[in-house]
């Protein structure tokens, strides 16, 4: 059963982590929809998931906090516990569909598999820099 499928945009894995707020929440959804990684008509990266009319389809995906610096299991600590996570990441789909952006979905701590063509070479890691 597909709970969510885009035709072009941007997969999203996002994981939400200890300490999380709605203002990383609003950072992150307004760089996801404004950053420039997307060929314009000379080859460069200038333009925005929103300037292509892009979609996003968002899968939550804890095993980004994945620390295996230690031993042969990695530990999930750093990620936020999972009722917490799935509001945060609810809320995180509504401020990128407030831009405008269609966002589809997977299901939050389901099982998934998900298809992904990768049309071009960018896969990035966003993060917001801890505060001083």
């Amino acid at each position: 059963m597909v709970t969510g499928a885009i035709d072009g945009g941007l997969l999203v894995l996002a994981g939400i982590g200890q300490g999380d707020t709605e203002s990383e929440l609003r950072w992150m959804a307004d760089k996801l929809v404004r950053l420039r990684i997307f060929d314009d008509e000379e080859g460069r990266f200038a333009r925005s998931l929103l300037d292509v009319g892009g979609a996003v389809l968002s899968v939550s995906q804890f095993t980004l906090f994945g620390d295996a610096s230690k031993g042969t299991r990695p530990s999930f600590t750093s990620a936020a516990p999972p009722a917490e996570a799935e509001a945060l990441w609810l809320r995180f789909n509504e401020l990128v569909a407030e831009t405008g952006v269609q966002v589809e979905a997977g299901v939050f701590g389901a099982h998934m598999d998900v298809e992904l063509v990768n049309d071009g070479p960018v896969t990035m890691q966003l993060e917001r820099a801890p505060r001083a």
